[in-house]
């Protein structure tokens, strides 16, 4: 590394990933933060229930772009503290998405002596915790609620990590409970019970011919499927098990209503046992005809993509904001023992978000 302000990034990245977040306990990293722009001479503010708010937060002349960043990562696998080497952060968080948030830090410190004469728009600045737990626990929604100057926003942009291609939409994900009910019996008289682990077995078998089935929009494929990823049953070696159970993952494209979503998944799953859908996260719809994602994609003649995931973009949709994902992680090193950011990601990272806030 020899570019100073690359160096910085790095460093600012091994800074926050050795701070520990892990959902629910983001505190510390929300504070350091807060401290940290605060000292800079950010215009900042404690949004409660470990949010931080930073820049312009409500539209005024300019268009208003929020960049979006969470603070917690999952749980640690002997990853923490964090290393720095040959350009590469090493380390719990460093891909999703402590390098994201180093960028932010960066950017809206070196902007803290306002606007200059080629900003085309205002930037703000949104740092919320538990992005890692089922929607329904995020602390973004809330924030959306409580603060209506961000649903004024013309964009938001969602750090996730996307290895620095642009990223449209996002998909709904729902978890169920698949509910599988027989007659226990003797193993050596099977034909006097009903064994429930065949019916699950069957019920699976059919669930894994599914196809994936594509969803176009805008040029961008979607792909819609169903996947089962937990199996629980039996009662002893010598039994014929009356009950059993699996966990139905299905991913929705941009589109379908939550409702939709969940009938589709009955007509796939009720022929052999009983759903319930434990969660239920919704869809980001691809922002069509937003001039600003124009503007972002040529900044740094970005790739655009779908986002084969769910991210927080449909949280903002939900609220009205058009929203999209780019950020300097890399999706294939988020979450693992080896998590991974390089600088000259991050470097590219903020010259784009730069370039695009002066354009």
């Amino acid at each position: 590394m020899t570019d100073p302000l690359a160096e910085r990034l790095a460093a600012r990245t091994l800074e926050l990933v050795d701070i520990p977040s892990e959902s629910r306990d983001e505190a510390a990293l929300a504070a350091h933060a807060l401290d940290v722009l605060e000292r800079g001479g950010v215009p900042v503010r404690d949004a409660g229930d470990t949010c931080v708010l930073a820049g312009v937060l409500e539209r005024g002349e300019r268009p208003l772009v929020l960049l979006a960043g969470h603070l917690d990562t999952v749980p640690a696998q002997g990853n923490r503290p964090g290393s720095l080497a040959g350009g590469v952060v090493k380390g719990l968080g460093a891909s999703d998405m402590k390098g994201s948030l180093a960028v932010m830090l960066e950017l809206a410190l070196a902007r803290a002596g306002g606007l200059t004469a080629q900003d085309g728009v205002d930037l703000g600045y949104v740092l919320f915790g538990r992005e890692e737990l089922p929607q329904h626990e995020s602390a973004l929604a809330p924030l959306l609620a409580r603060e209506p100057g961000l649903r004024s926003a013309d964009l938001a942009i969602v750090m996730e990590p996307t290895a620095g291609a642009l990223q449209a939409g996002c998909l709904g994900n729902v978890n169920a409970a698949w509910e599988f009910r027989g007659r226990s019996g003797h193993a050596a008289r099977p034909w006097l019970a009903d064994n429930a682990v065949h019916r699950a077995g069957r019920g699976i078998a059919a669930l894994a011919d599914v196809e994936p089935i594509e969803h176009v929009f805008d040029g961008l494929r979607y792909s819609e499927v169903v996947s089962v990823t937990m199996v629980e049953g039996g009662l002893a070696q010598n039994v014929i098990p009356d009950r059993a159970s699996a966990h139905v993952n299905y991913r929705y494209p941009p589109g379908m209503a939550r409702g939709a979503a969940e009938e589709r998944l009955h007509g796939l799953c009720d022929p052999f046992g009983e759903l319930r859908i434990l969660s239920n996260a919704s869809s980001g719809r691809v922002p069509h005809g937003n001039p600003l994602v124009e503007r972002l994609r040529a900044a740094g003649d970005l790739r655009t993509q779908p986002k084969q995931a769910w991210t927080p973009v449909a949280e903002l949709a939900e609220a009205g904001v058009d929203a999209v994902n780019f950020g300097p992680g890399d999706p294939a090193h988020a979450h693992t023992r080896e998590e991974q950011v390089g600088a000259e990601a991050l470097l590219h990272a903020y010259r784009v978000l730069d370039a695009f806030a002066r354009s």
